[in-house]
């Protein structure tokens, strides 16, 4: 699998923004690759001026939302039989599917905004969107919502460890380095993503509330 990284990670050193958007496509279906590699070095280079801060997060945002939509069409055209026959490519198996169905069941298609921000969810919420044939609209509104939020903050991670270069061992490659020291701070990222969504969560239930007792 490292190797696997390594691979991806020299197309996009190759390839810039392209190779930006196919990493976080991947990362959105089922393969099972971590977006902080694509995005914490995108942040770095930016902040040595070898890439553009907005392009790039451009580049993040679209290429998740191709792939969380890749994923929403597999669903909604092949159902169940199909998206089974194609992850267990991925090793993607029955119990995962119908642990995504029951996180999108329970709440709702608020749910694809929300699972944007917590790992091993945000790949797969895509399947049961698709599968309960969840309008393409809000699908797409809080895909790129959450999507955003997220490449949005490791790229931040990622120039602000810009200014810790120095530290690094020039005689070792940089991106492992860059992504040892950015565990820290993805591990209190994810703790503030949750706090978010539980806010998020709230402000979402009481406005359905107020809006039932009007119509009520």
């Amino acid at each position: 699998m490292q190797e696997l990284v390594n691979v991806i990670v020299d197309m996009v050193s190759q390839f810039g923004y392209l190779g930006i958007f196919i990493m976080m496509f991947l990362e959105s279906t089922f393969f099972p690759f971590p977006s902080e590699v694509a995005m914490i070095p995108a942040g770095y280079l930016a902040y040595k001026g070898e890439m553009n801060m907005v392009i790039a997060i451009i580049a993040g945002v679209t290429g998740s939302l191709a792939g969380a939509l890749f994923n929403y069409y597999l669903a909604k055209h092949y159902g169940r039989k199909g998206v089974l026959a194609f992850g267990k490519y991925f090793f993607f198996t029955e119990e995962k599917l119908q642990t995504m169905e029951h996180f999108f069941t329970k709440h709702g298609a608020f749910s694809t905004f929300v699972s944007r921000l917590i790992p091993g969810v945000r790949q797969l919420i895509s399947l049961p969107a698709g599968l309960s044939k969840m309008p393409i609209y809000p699908f797409t509104l809080y895909t790129t919502l959450g999507a955003g939020i997220w490449v949005v903050i490791l790229a931040i991670i990622g120039f602000y460890l810009g200014s810790l270069a120095e530290t690094f061992d020039p005689s070792q490659p940089y991106i492992p380095q860059l992504l040892t020291a950015s565990q820290p701070y993805v591990h209190q990222i994810v703790y503030i993503s949750l706090g978010m969504i539980a806010v998020a969560t709230f402000a979402y239930v009481a406005t359905h509330r107020r809006r039932n007792r009007r119509s009520n």
